[in-house]
């Protein structure tokens, strides 16, 4: 576990993005799959304006980007055996599939929700079976929508509809989705009502696929699986909370909460950088260990360690950014992290890395033309030392 922590904290720019012509904030990152040796691999960001752009993994070179017509995109997603489809979710109630080997602007699938949906979260089971999406509050409901993901190569332009829909187990916005790494019929539901959800769609009915509420006392702003054999369950909150849950304890009398952090920011004092915002969790599998990615308004990003006795600071990477960074990616085969935030700056960060690019990085925070539903962090809280 040292060694993996110094290896976070001597993360270095390997590689910045030339910025695009159109700046924007940087939402979602992912990476497609390692792919046949000697073949590209694909970097895909989702923007705040209504965009995803595609770069070279290696180098970072803008390759292309889609446009969704109309309605921000939420969410990115390479498939898991198909290193050149993408998907993202849309707010205009679908979500849709792009091949980025093909030089058409249409997306090779279309998934519709129903008329009054507005999806602003969704993954894809790590089978690439079932693709699911989370809706904002639409009068009383909210929805998660499930789709048959099979044969999406095989349809040109083909729009596929629902399977069908689960509707009770949340009352507001449905934040995040997160599916996990290796069984494709569990899956984990985030919302501003607080609730963490985790349902086994293999089951009939909702009911049924409930296996678990863990409440979070806060709107979630990210979640993911970690552990061994992934049986935990962690978030973040909006206010800049954090929750970590051991469901492999739900038929025991042990507790599954292994830590509540209602402030982050108090209980991690970053020496001269304070710590301003959560961006999410990154759980190493081969130190079995999890971490938090956080930051500051100017640009640090900071490191954090997480065990049940608390949260500690692992390092602070700087220099890279200028403004609050919103995204990132880790890359285990790596050991690299791409990030991506407020001044439209795509970076990647290598162990004991000398950056090569020539682009200098923007000096100022960019102002995103969307600022609908995009996350502002309340950073007037001062970190106090204990």
């Amino acid at each position: 576990v040292g060694r993996v922590e110094e290896q976070l904290a001597g993360l270095r720019i390997a590689r910045r993005s030339v910025p695009s012509e159109e700046p924007s904030y940087l939402l979602d990152i992912h990476t497609s799959p390692a792919a046949q040796p000697g073949s590209s691999r694909f970097v895909a960001v989702s923007c705040s304006n209504e965009s995803l752009r595609v770069y070279d993994r290696e180098t970072l070179r803008f390759l292309r980007e889609y446009r969704a017509q109309h309605g921000l995109l939420s969410g990115v997603r390479f498939a898991h055996t198909c290193d050149s489809l993408v998907f993202s979710a849309c707010s205009q109630g679908s979500v849709r599939c792009w091949d980025v080997r093909s030089a058409s602007q249409e997306p090779v699938q279309v998934f519709t929700g129903y008329p009054s949906n507005v999806f602003i979260s969704f993954d894809l089971s790590c089978s690439d079976l079932v693709v699911c999406a989370g809706t904002e509050k639409a009068e009383k409901d909210t929805f998660l929508v499930f789709w048959d993901a099979r044969g999406v190569t095989d349809c040109a332009s083909a729009t596929k509809e629902p399977l069908g829909v689960y509707s009770e187990s949340h009352n507001d916005d449905i934040t995040k989705i997160c599916f996990h790494p290796t069984e494709p019929n569990l899956v984990v539901s985030g919302s501003t009502d607080g609730l963490v959800n985790v349902f086994d769609i293999n089951k009939d009915n909702e009911d049924d696929a409930l296996i678990s509420t863990c409440n979070s006392d806060s709107s979630v702003s990210s979640l993911g699986w970690a552990g061994e054999g992934y049986r935990q369950v962690y978030c973040t909150t909006h206010d800049e909370g954090f929750c970590w849950w051991d469901t492999a304890q739900l038929d025991t009398e042990d507790p599954i909460t292994l830590l509540h952090v209602l402030d982050v920011r108090e209980s991690v004092c970053a020496e001269n950088h304070g710590l301003h915002y959560l961006v999410g969790g990154l759980y190493h599998e081969k130190a079995g260990k999890l971490f938090l990615v956080g930051g500051t308004s100017t640009g640090n990003i900071h490191l954090m360690s997480c065990s049940s006795d608390g949260l500690s600071l692992v390092g602070t990477l700087s220099g890279g950014h200028s403004a609050t960074v919103r995204s990132f990616c880790w890359s285990p085969t790596e050991e690299a992290l791409l990030t991506g935030g407020e001044d439209a700056q795509l970076l990647l960060w290598k162990p004991g890395a000398v950056e090569r690019s020539l682009t200098k990085k923007a000096s100022l925070k960019i102002f995103s033309s969307v600022q609908k539903r995009v996350r502002v962090h309340n950073t007037s809280l001062k970190c106090r030392k204990k």
